[in-house]
């Protein structure tokens, strides 16, 4: 502990739990106020708002000149936003890519990065202005319209939100990520949005189903088209979550011959090219796309991706709909409008309650603005009225000039005049006491007093509010809507065909192989059905373990002793030569279970599955299949002891079971008793005290047990009734001359 009295005194204790608790809490709350989420009113984050803030004070309007980003970057950051510049640059590189934002900010001349995923050029070599959606977000900002407030140095002030005459956050959406929540908002069109926010105004109750017949779904800058059904969107637009299925846009090309090639001319938005173009080739490389002969870029400034079929009768829809099931080509766009109420609070909004927001938005602006150009007005009348004064008493006002001592108060007891009036009339230049400047300065007062009537009549009827943003709503239409180059609709909607895809399996070619497996879980395919004898060489120190012939459209699954199913595909074994591969390369088997088993899926057919703690149950083969390389769990199992032991095909002419314990007692069973389960522990097959199971089989009571002998020979027991019983119980010592390996085959 330290001597001085000071640090002592400063020491607080608190538990660490609660410290830490408060210090995420104050870092979350950080996140998703100052960060990650957008605000509803303009849909800007604070980076991009100060962005904008920076860039008009530079005065960077979409008439001027370009001036250095790096300029731009270094205000922001020295004077609004204390982050990395290279954070402030990306966003503001975002902001000038048309194909990232539906109606960008930005106006960027330069290497602003392309569609290929290429990074732009440092920000010393870009230049960048404002675009007229950014002037229109800004509107108003010198007239009141919005709060400011300090920025982080308390040097210069920032506004808290902007005017935003430009419905911004459905426009452009937004994404993020925050501490514990997320957004994401694709673009919409906003000709589209004008016409829901005019209805809007003109009915407050209206339905979703009819805004939704306005705003048909989002617009991606990069086209594409949406293969969602109306009910889903409207779903998504209701609750604020839900996801839109975006496909790209193609053609077919007749090449002669009747030959064709597809042509692909939109991709789904946020997909960069050249991984797409690259996750294609690899799929054909691992033969997954048997109907695809090549792929060529042929891009330039518009997307040209050519798709080459390998046979003319390949239908070019039946080609498409594979490549949409594997690749990047479709892919889905998630709708979370999780954004910030009254800039404080994270809430997600359905697109009513976020037009609605908007328009309250922009209800408080021009009130504000109407309230701010009154004063401005009412300042300037009074001045007016000191000059009409001036110039109807000018000799008088000359003399007091003059020849008074105190000439500003000798003029306010005189004529009566405010200060300002007075002010104003000594501060009056010479060449204004022409009698046309007497004229201008009455028509000045009488415009003035006309547009003053106008605002008191605007600030005191809501109608006529809701009467000036409708217009206001309007003429963003005719700037920015579909009747512009930049307005069109981008993205269309179409129906998925309804198209039965050709299995991956029936084009792989048909070929015999045999399977092996070593102790060690090396696994290959040899060429051919051959004979699994001493002539196939392992490992030094692995031997023999699992061996089947199968073909190349099988499928192999691996059961492991944690009760997981794996599946492997027959096609992608590793080949006879040398000791094969470990399967644990192909599957996520850890490395403390075991191989239990590994057979040919047969569809239809029946497993029986057992654990060494005597449980078990019948399931169908049906249901064993996994999609991916962690399996699927079947058996349910336990640490220590009880594990997965046995797993095998039933034959369909099996009706009994017999199962016997390390502990040399042996029951038969009906197999009808064997419960059917498609996951689970299992029933108890048979009980067990100091013992667990040995092995467990299945047979045809008719036949009889079978079990081999010394001397490759083989006994059969068909008087089986000392044994028979109900499953679960205890069992009898087994026939004399029963394996001491307590197993049955």
């Amino acid at each position: 502990m330290s001597d001085n009295p000071e640090i002592v005194d400063n020491v607080q204790d608190v538990p660490l739990s609660d410290t830490l608790g408060d210090r995420y809490l104050s870092y979350a709350l950080s996140t998703i106020m100052s960060r990650s989420l957008p605000d509803v009113r303009d849909g800007l984050k604070p980076v991009h708002r100060r962005l904008l803030f920076a860039m008009r004070h530079l005065k960077l309007n979409p008439e001027t000149g370009f001036k250095k980003c790096a300029r731009v970057v270094g205000d922001v950051i020295g004077k609004y936003h204390p982050h990395g510049d290279q954070s402030v640059y990306d966003a503001m590189v975002r902001l000038a890519q048309e194909f990232a934002v539906r109606y960008p900010l930005v106006d960027g001349q330069g290497n602003f990065g392309n569609i290929d995923g290429d990074n732009a050029a440092a920000m010393r070599y870009t230049e960048a202005r404002m675009t007229a959606v950014a002037t229109a977000l800004m509107e108003g900002l010198d007239q009141d319209a919005v709060d400011f407030r300090e920025t982080y140095d308390g040097e210069e002030e920032e506004p808290v939100v902007m005017p935003a005459n430009f419905p911004n956050l459905l426009a452009n959406g937004s994404s993020g990520i925050a501490v514990g929540m997320a957004t994401n908002i694709p673009p919409h069109n906003v000709g589209e949005i004008c016409t829901a926010l005019l209805h809007l105004i003109k009915f407050p109750g209206a339905h979703m189903e009819k805004l939704v017949s306005f705003i048909n779904g989002p617009d991606f800058p990069t086209g594409g088209t949406i293969v969602e059904s109306r009910e889903s969107i409207i779903k998504s637009y209701e609750t604020g979550r839900g996801s839109f299925r975006l496909r790209a846009k193609w053609d077919v090309e007749e090449t002669g011959r009747g030959m064709y090639q597809v042509v692909v001319t939109e991709i789904p938005y946020q997909i960069q090219k050249s991984k797409l173009i690259e996750r294609i080739a690899d799929l054909m490389f691992q033969k997954k796309l048997p109907m695809l002969a090549d792929i060529l870029d042929e891009s330039s400034e518009d997307i040209r991706v050519v798709l080459e079929p390998r046979s003319r009768t390949v239908e070019p829809e039946v080609l498409m709909e594979s490549l949409f099931r594997l690749t990047d080509l479709e892919t889905r766009i998630s709708l979370n409008m999780n954004v910030l109420e009254g800039g404080k609070l994270p809430s997600v909004m359905s697109l009513r309650e976020v037009l609605q927001a908007f328009l309250d938005h922009r209800q408080v602006v021009l009130v504000r603005r109407s309230k701010f150009r009154l004063g401005k007005i009412e300042h300037r009348l009074e001045v007016l009225g000191g000059y009409l004064i001036a110039y109807l008493n000018l000799d008088e006002v000359i003399r007091i000039i003059r020849y008074e001592d105190e000439v500003k108060s000798s003029l306010m007891g005189t004529f009566s005049l405010t200060e300002i009036q007075a002010e104003a009339i000594l501060n009056m230049r010479l060449r204004s006491l022409r009698k046309l400047e007497e004229m201008e300065i009455r028509t000045e007062f009488s415009a003035l007093e006309a547009e003053k009537a106008g605002l008191l009549e605007l600030l005191g009827s809501e109608d006529f509010r809701w009467d000036k943003i409708s217009e206001e709503i309007k003429e963003t239409r005719k700037k920015f809507g579909s009747k512009t180059e930049l307005g069109v609709r981008r993205s269309l909607f179409a129906d998925a065909p309804v198209i039965d895809i050709i299995p991956v399996e029936a084009m792989i070619e048909k070929e015999p192989i045999t399977v092996i497996c070593s102790e060690k879980g090396w696994v290959r395919a040899m060429k051919g059905h051959v004979a699994i004898d001493d002539k196939i060489k392992y490992k030094e120190g692995d031997g023999y373990k699992f061996g089947f012939t199968a073909y190349t459209t099988d499928k192999v699954i691996l059961v492991g002793s944690n009760g997981r199913f794996y599946t492997l595909g027959c096609d992608k074994l590793p080949g006879g030569r040398g000791h094969g591969e470990p399967v644990r390369l192909m599957i996520d088997l850890p490395n403390e279970d075991e191989i239990v088993a590994l057979f040919v899926y047969q569809p239809g057919k029946k497993l029986m599955l057992a654990s060494i703690a005597g449980r078990g149950f019948m399931l169908d083969a049906d249901n064993i299949i996994a999609s991916t390389k962690n399996g699927k769990q079947v058996m349910n199992v336990e640490a220590g002891e009880n594990k997965v032991s046995v797993c095998y095909i039933i034959d369909d002419a099996h009706d009994t079971v017999a199962i016997i314990g390390t502990n040399r007692k042996m029951l038969v069973f009906p197999l009808e008793q064997m419960p059917q389960m498609n996951r689970g522990r299992g029933a108890i097959l048979q009980k067990y005290k100091g013992a667990h199971m040995g092995d467990i089989t299945s047979f045809s009571k008719e036949d009889g047990l079978s079990w081999p002998m010394k001397g490759d020979r083989t006994r059969t027991e068909t008087d089986l009734m000392t044994w028979i019983g109900r499953r679960g119980a205890v069992g009898r010592m087994p026939p004399h001359g029963f394996p001491t390996t307590n197993r049955f085959s």
